[in-house]
């Protein structure tokens, strides 16, 4: 079994590993590469991965991280300020979202979907690689902590899981 624990710049992979979102966040994981060995991922607690991102192996090989397809929700329009919108109310839900010209995308959620077309947006599903933006406190996409506060516009003290 390979141990990655490291992260680094440019040098030609030996191998592929494509995980999800949620496999990407962790810092401590179990995965079969591409040409079916294991590896593990043990990097420092709160790393998270890329697309493209290398990950030397103690026994020399790098791996390259590939972006997993799933299951999103991609909403449309030509209108600026409505993708502003779209983007705003699926932040305050602290949804992690991928920004695009004139696109946005999201795990696919039904409920979203229709707060979105709500919105004005049009919305598709499909599968993709999915990469969110990073955050403004360099959490990946969202915050995992789990404390009260009340900093939304709603006002309400909640949890997040």
């Amino acid at each position: 079994m390979l141990h990655l624990r490291e992260i680094i710049s440019a040098h030609a992979p030996t191998a592929t590993a494509t995980l999800t979102l949620d496999e990407r966040r962790r810092s401590r994981l179990r995965v079969t590469l591409e040409d079916g060995r294991e590896a593990a991922v043990l990097l420092a607690r709160g790393s998270a991965l890329r697309d493209g991102d290398l990950l030397r192996a103690d026994e020399g090989d790098v791996v390259v991280v590939r972006a997993a397809a799933e299951s999103l929700s991609v909403a449309r329009t030509d209108d600026r300020h409505l993708l502003l919108r779209g983007a705003y109310h699926l932040g305050n839900r602290h949804v992690p979202v991928e920004l695009g010209d004139g696109w946005l995308a999201y795990e696919h959620d039904h409920v979203l979907d229709d707060m979105v077309r709500g919105l004005g947006l049009t919305v598709e599903a499909r599968r993709a690689p999915f990469e969110p933006e990073g955050g403004a406190f360099g959490h990946g996409g969202g915050h995992a902590h789990d404390h009260e506060h009340d900093h939304h516009e709603h006002g309400a003290p909640h949890r997040h899981a």
